[in-house]
């Protein structure tokens, strides 16, 4: 059963990789953060546009490593419709499954990066555009590292 679950997210996985959802620039974004992982090369810039202080629509580009790049699609479908509040709960739930593999109700699809934990130098990978996301929504101007962050 194990085996079979594992090797079910390793395809979502890399599904998500090959074919990105929203992986495409977006015009009339109203928030953009770029967001870098040096220590693998991972480097992508997320396009969102909010109203009413909630995620309408949100999308991103780049270049990098399967989990980082399967990460920013799996994002990018759950962001939407949430508000800043919403997703900051949804991030710190999904940096604790990434970090400790502990599974966590609540976060759908985003299951499959809890096996994530066991590769420490893919944490990062993994977090990259929830840093992202989150700097969009703040405004924050500076493009933000995942060596500036304690991910």
């Amino acid at each position: 059963m194990f085996d079979d679950l594992t090797d079910l997210y390793q395809q979502v996985i890399l599904d998500h990789c090959k074919h990105p959802r929203n992986f495409r620039e977006m015009g009339n974004a109203t928030h953009r953060a770029q967001g870098l992982n040096p220590l693998c090369g991972d480097q992508l810039m997320l396009f969102l546009r909010a109203e009413a202080g909630v995620v309408q629509e949100i999308s991103f580009v780049g270049s990098g490593c399967c989990i980082s790049k399967a990460s920013a699609s799996l994002l990018t479908e759950a962001a939407r419709g949430r508000t800043r509040d919403e997703i900051k709960v949804l991030f710190d739930q999904v940096h604790d499954m990434i970090t400790t593999g502990k599974m966590v109700d609540g976060v759908g699809k985003l299951a499959v990066f809890a096996g994530v934990h066991k590769y420490p130098a893919r944490v990062k990978c993994a977090i990259l555009a929830w840093h992202a996301v989150l700097a969009a929504l703040d405004g924050q101007p500076e493009p933000v590292s995942t060596e500036k962050e304690d991910t």
